[in-house]
């Protein structure tokens, strides 16, 4: 646990990072937790957020910061992208391996089905905006793979998504980069990003289950 508790500590400090292997580093965090199962726990927000602090004052591989910002902007966006493209080939596979299984007490092939059609109506925005939610855009892609989503949509908006994710958090990072206050609180900001992109996750969760078992009972009253 301690272990795990540095690594976090780590991942927000860009000395630490630009000490071991820069901003290459963050590119295969970003691929990893887009599409490996058990990057699920990796925080992309932040390092995303840390690497547009890390551009705001780098001259490489440009003299400009600006182009700087534009080349990891694009290269982090294709780190994405390929992330998911391999967490969607993995659902694929297993999906169709698990079709051909008899049901038992853990696996209903109706669920493959029920997901199938849920991305069929709703994936697009699904996979765009599971991009902005911690853990979820790890799974996304993976469930979307099992579901047999559509693979043009499926391509379309991992792009979509990866761009305006990458763009935002790096571009936010980017411009506060110089702040004074931001450089020596960055371990708070990053607990900001953490709760406004949790928070809506964790609100539907616990609250929105409370309202479905309440209209539940209702039902049952009647």
């Amino acid at each position: 646990m301690h272990d795990l508790l540095q690594l976090f500590h780590n991942l927000t400090n860009p000395d630490w990072i630009n000490a071991h292997y820069g901003l290459y580093l963050v590119l295969f965090i970003i691929f990893a937790e887009t599409g490996l199962f058990f990057g699920f726990f990796l925080p992309g927000d932040s390092l995303l957020f840390v690497s547009g602090m890390i551009i705001s004052g780098s001259n490489t591989p440009f003299t400009l910061p600006v182009l700087n910002l534009v080349y990891w902007v694009l290269l982090l966006t294709v780190g994405g992208i390929i992330g998911n493209l391999v967490g969607y080939w993995f659902g694929n596979k297993s999906g169709h391996l698990l079709m051909k299984r008899p049901d038992s007490l853990l696996f209903k092939k109706r669920h493959l089905v029920q997901a199938h059609d849920f991305y069929e109506k709703k994936g697009s925005m699904a996979i765009f905006l599971a991009r902005f939610l911690p853990i979820v855009r790890t799974f996304a892609p993976i469930v979307g793979g099992m579901a047999d989503m559509n693979y043009k949509k499926f391509i379309t908006f991992n792009i979509l998504g990866s761009f305006a994710w990458v763009l935002s958090m790096t571009t936010t990072g980017f411009l506060l980069g110089k702040n004074v206050w931001v450089k020596n609180n960055i371990e708070y900001i990053v607990i900001g990003l953490i709760i406004i992109t949790t928070g809506p996750v964790l609100f539907k969760m616990f609250f929105g289950r409370k309202k479905v078992n309440t209209a539940g009972g209702d039902r049952q009253g009647q």
